[in-house]
């Protein structure tokens, strides 16, 4: 289909999206459960929104807003024009079919009745017996399911459907994929075989690592092996023998085919242990300029400047690479409410100042430096958010970098499949016209990489992943209304040009 430039009101829309504060946290993990009854305990991925909205008369020194220096401003209503009206074809690498299924499942998601009644279907499908729900037994259900949320949302069921999916993705412009396995342990799990639970959890992630290309990530969680890990970072004990086998063949098998391993946070219950598991794995294969294993920072909690810092240190110290990837947090429902930023305003600061630390490899108001002031080491990043304040912000800080001649960070953005099209495209937009710009004047400029996380495993264990996605729509729903008007508009400015109305 030939491209055309957008219209007026398809900038507006982009100004809005750019002008909100457009939640939620990206591929920052998934609660590891096995299919469970309604009893069993969900969280989902926490949305700015979700955050306490009321602003505090004080806020802890570490999370004040970090100086102009050391972030950019949000985008002025002129630059947010000037950048939609360029990036309204953002969208036109999208298939047809794909832009139709992402604005029916936006407009049931922001409905609260038709997505209460989505979320009952999938949680039939989920608990009941019946034939009429059941994807195994009936095939409209299956077909239902197939069509709608499971498209839009995961990757596939097989090998060749998850190879189709992340090959899609590579030719709409993305660097590749964040593939996770769907197959979930329950938290609270009573009288399961220990050694069944690590077995099951090395397969599906070796499976995982085959399945991913050179470049790829493969997101996990250590709380995957079963409820005997989670114990063991509760106690912040090291992994059993059997465990530290398992998780030394994954690691082995992403560094022989050049893949990154993404584990998600954990609760802070348990948060000491994953991260000194995490910490030890980056020791053993973070040796060269490349993280085989990250780290993963959950920046609505309070202490997470001051573990970086700490992090940062040991990195410098024991001579590894630094690998980091930069969530806004995923346990709202479950956490203490006093070791969760005050605000969403102060979470915002602390994530664009974290960034921003990151990015220019310097300590700033946010991430200080440790006693004795160790230099920084090397390091990666991956930013995981739908945040297109946070995006923008990130991107003006690697222009002002190049256009300096400075040396860039390793960078990857990254968003969930099926949500932030708008954002994601439009940094694949931006990198393509760093491509034109360097082909026509030969100046050094930044071209993102950008990365979509999806979840792959039959549709039955995928059922958990998608109610959550339900869920946080529904938490998000600004986010949601936003993306809705976008493919609306893009479906209006491909029907004009159909026409010769454009």
């Amino acid at each position: 289909m030939k491209t055309v430039r957008g219209p007026r009101i398809e900038a507006a829309v982009l100004l809005v999206a750019a002008q909100r504060q457009t939640t939620a946290t990206a591929c920052s993990g998934i609660i590891l459960q096995r299919p469970q009854t309604t009893s069993a305990r969900r969280h989902i991925h926490a949305s700015q929104r979700q955050i306490h909205t009321s602003q505090p008369k004080e806020q802890d020194a570490i999370l004040r807003s970090p100086s102009a220096s050391a972030v950019p401003p949000a985008p002025t209503p002129e630059a947010s024009a000037q950048s939609g009206v360029a990036a309204m074809s953002a969208l036109d690498c999208l298939p047809l079919q794909q832009i139709l299924r992402t604005y029916l499942i936006t407009s049931v998601s922001s409905s609260p009745q038709l997505l209460a009644a989505s979320t009952a279907i999938l949680r039939r499908m989920l608990e009941s017996k019946s034939l009429l729900f059941s994807i195994e037994r009936n095939p409209l259900a299956r077909a239902l399911l197939w069509h709608t949320f499971y498209r839009q949302f995961c990757a596939g069921e097989t090998r060749e459907q998850v190879q189709k999916v992340s090959d899609d993705l590579r030719r709409q412009g993305y660097s590749g994929v964040i593939l996770e396995y769907a197959l979930e342990v329950l938290k609270d799990a009573e009288g399961t075989d220990e050694s069944v639970d690590i077995q099951t959890w090395r397969t599906g992630m070796l499976k995982s690592v085959s399945m991913a290309a050179e470049g790829d990530f493969v997101g996990l969680k250590w709380s995957g092996m079963g409820p005997a890990a989670m114990k063991r970072m509760k106690k912040c004990e090291p992994p059993s023998k059997e465990m530290d086998e398992a998780m030394n063949a994954v690691c082995k098998a992403a560094a022989a085919g050049d893949i990154s391993l993404l584990p998600a946070a954990e609760e802070t219950w348990s948060l000491d242990g994953f991260h000194k598991w995490s910490l030890d794995l980056q020791r053993v294969y973070n040796l060269g300029s490349k993280s085989v294993v990250y780290n993963t920072y959950q920046v609505y909690l309070k202490q997470t400047p001051a573990t970086l810092s700490q992090h940062l240190a040991m990195a410098k110290a024991d001579g590894f690479t630094f690998g980091a990837k930069l969530v806004r947090g995923a346990y709202l429902g479950s956490e203490e409410r006093s070791v969760i930023c005050p605000s969403i305003e102060a979470t915002h600061a602390a994530y664009d100042g974290i960034a921003s630390a990151l990015i220019h490899r310097e300590h700033n108001e946010i991430i200080r430096p440790l006693a004795g002031g160790a230099s920084w080491p090397s390091t990666n990043i991956v930013l995981a958010t739908h945040n297109a304040i946070s995006v923008s912000r990130a991107q003006e800080l690697r222009r002002q970098q190049a256009a300096r001649g400075e040396e860039l960070t390793h960078l990857s953005f990254a968003q969930l499949q099926g949500m932030a099209d708008e954002v994601s495209c439009t940094l694949l937009a931006a990198a393509k016209a760093s491509e034109a710009e360097a082909s026509e004047g030969g100046m050094k400029v930044v071209k993102e990489k950008v990365f979509k996380c999806t979840t792959w495993g039959s549709m039955y264990e995928c059922l958990n992943y998608l109610l959550r996605r339900a869920a946080e729509n529904k938490d998000a729903a600004g986010r949601t209304i936003e993306t809705r008007r976008a493919m609306g508009a893009e479906l209006g400015r491909r029907m004009r040009g159909v026409v010769g109305l454009a």
